[in-house]
């Protein structure tokens, strides 16, 4: 089983807006509305993949129930730990025309000691039969920024590989704490290692801070695939994993898509090379779909003969 954990879940509503001005009227032409988070949109690929996943995490208030109520209706797998306060609700607005996409994310509801408490031994007691486990998105406020460190520690020690997919301090915190991949994109990754990326020679100093950071593997996800830093030791090898990119429907979630598609493949047993391209393929197609976690199964093997995979190229100092 995987298991998939948002700490900080939502309602996603996704509209599409020809034109789309700030202080100015519009109509959208179309809409989505969905159960969210990094966790979430992993679940949602997941299931659609046809691997098996439990989807947990916290949720709160009516917009609690609503998540759990949409995600039912998606045949995805569930055992939250209920909060007191409210699960919140987030807006993507994306610009047909354009392809531009504007993103506004509550903070999200604060929990308890206790309810923190009540989630990491949901956790213990899930992870039990889990053999991969993703800990994705922001924490909430009162979690700690530490939260994802102790989880993964937890995790490690019960034999459980985690990937994780955050940001900021939440991330760091994992990152140190051993997680066995970590997948930020190309901003965050630059944020955590402290430098701007320019080529072949940046990423791969990036990837390999990353490692020397503590993670077990790393993976920078771009819109055109990954660069990715696996094995370990004599063993490490740094790839560079890309595909054509597709006229996007909508990118929201895509690299929610890429994390789905490298687990279920790593799941499976497949190679650091076979689950970098699935992921690629994943992302790839999650693009053609409106709403964030949405992949065709069919579509993904279709594009995975068109994903590429060779050594990173790293341009020779002067």
């Amino acid at each position: 089983m995987i298991l998939t954990v948002t700490l900080n879940a939502a309602i996603d509503r996704t509209v599409a807006v020809p034109n789309f001005r700030l202080a100015r009227r519009h109509r959208a032409v179309e809409s989505r509305t969905v159960a969210g988070g990094k966790g979430i949109n992993v679940a949602r690929a997941l299931t659609l993949l046809g691997r098996p996943v439990i989807a947990a995490g916290f949720v709160g208030g009516p917009t609690g129930t609503r998540v759990l109520e949409q995600l039912r209706e998606e045949s995805v797998l569930t055992d939250f730990t209920r909060i007191a306060a409210e699960t919140r609700i987030n807006l993507a607005v994306i610009d047909p025309t354009s392809g531009d996409q504007t993103e506004i994310n509550e903070r999200g509801p604060a929990v308890s000691p206790e309810e923190v408490k009540q989630l990491f031994e949901r956790i213990g007691y899930l992870s039990s039969g889990a053999k991969i486990c993703v800990l994705a998105g922001s924490l909430p406020p009162g979690a700690g920024d530490d939260l994802y460190a102790r989880l993964i520690a937890d995790l490690s020690r019960r034999g459980v590989a985690v990937v994780l997919d955050a940001e900021g301090e939440a991330m760091l915190e994992g990152v140190r704490a051993g997680a066995s991949m970590v997948t930020p994109n190309e901003r965050e990754a630059e944020e955590l290692v402290g430098q701007e990326f320019s080529d072949g020679s940046d990423l791969a100093t990036g990837l390999n801070e990353l490692v020397r950071l503590g993670a077990v593997e790393a993976a920078i996800t771009r819109p055109e695939g990954c660069v990715a830093a696996v094995g370990e030791g004599a063993e490490r090898r740094l790839l560079e994993v890309h595909t054509e990119p597709l006229e996007p429907v909508s990118t929201v979630g895509s690299g929610d898509a890429f994390l789905a598609g490298y687990v279920a493949a790593r799941y499976e047993g497949r190679s650091a090379e076979d689950c970098l391209a699935y992921g690629v393929a994943c992302g790839a197609e999650s693009t053609q779909h409106f709403g964030a976690g949405t992949v065709d199964r069919n579509q993904v093997e279709r594009l995975l003969g068109e994903v590429a995979v060779h050594d990173l190229e790293v341009p020779a100092e002067v």
